[in-house]
């Protein structure tokens, strides 16, 4: 069959999938987002044995593969059932879309810990001592001056973290989550048309370099004062090389 009939014919499933996938990615990130905030500050701050149990999660989530993590709540939490019936949690659980959006978000939750983390460590200590000379409580100089400096420096990885998630989120039709591989897969399983893959690859192309170029201007936006002091900078250098 011809690419562009297969493209004609099953758009609007692979519409649907793209839809799927850009939910559950997003989804899966803001919930990450929500939570790192207060795991980096664990990291930065909290004595060893507190941040314990933090460290072992976010190594055991870096250090093992998202199909194993997806696999393990999918599959495993079909094991305690009972349990999870008794708690009013089967519901959630047995809904594959709820289990893939979870193993996402754990597993973005760690890398973007990590990533935060880098990004507070990042930040000059003169700043954070310039706040609390001017009496900014603890909360107002995070708020202010800390998480501000420390998300400009970690845009960028935070960006590639969404990124490969979206791709990671290709893993969620091996539980019948019909994402855009699910949709492709489901094509192929009728046509045997290999095209319908290079269909799925440009979708995925298509999404990555669209929010690539939405991160960009995101980040144009929370470096702009630099930009501007770069420019001051630059013409008080050319008034004084004039004026010598």
């Amino acid at each position: 069959m011809n690419p562009l009939d297969i493209l004609a014919q099953y758009w609007p499933r692979l519409l649907d999938g793209t839809l799927m996938t850009i939910k559950l990615t997003l989804l899966g990130a803001l919930i990450a987002a929500l939570v790192s905030p207060a795991f980096a500050l664990i990291r930065v701050h909290a004595s060893p044995m507190a941040q314990a149990p933090l460290r072992l999660y976010v190594s055991f989530m870096r250090g093992t593969p998202i199909l194993a993590q997806l696999f393990l709540i999918y599959y495993g939490s079909g094991q305690f059932r009972p349990l999870l019936q008794e708690w009013g949690l089967w519901t959630f659980f047995r809904d594959p879309f709820n289990c893939a959006l979870l193993a996402f978000a754990l597993n973005s939750t760690a890398y973007q810990t990590e990533i935060l983390r880098g990004g507070i460590l990042g930040v000059p200590r003169g700043e954070i001592e310039a706040a609390k000379a001017i009496g900014m409580s603890r909360i107002t100089a995070l708020r202010r001056v800390v998480f501000p400096h420390a998300y400009r420096i970690a845009w960028p990885a935070l960006g590639n973290e969404v990124i490969l998630l979206m791709k990671a989120s290709a893993l969620a039709s091996v539980v019948t989550v019909f994402d855009v591989m699910g949709r492709t897969r489901q094509i192929f399983s009728k046509t045997f048309d290999f095209s319908v893959y290079l269909w799925a690859a440009l979708i995925y192309l298509s999404i990555t370099a669209i929010f690539v170029l939405l991160w960009r201007q995101a980040e144009r936006r929370l470096s702009r004062h630099i930009g501007a002091q770069h420019t001051a900078q630059g013409t008080r250098q050319h008034l004084k090389e004039t004026r010598a």
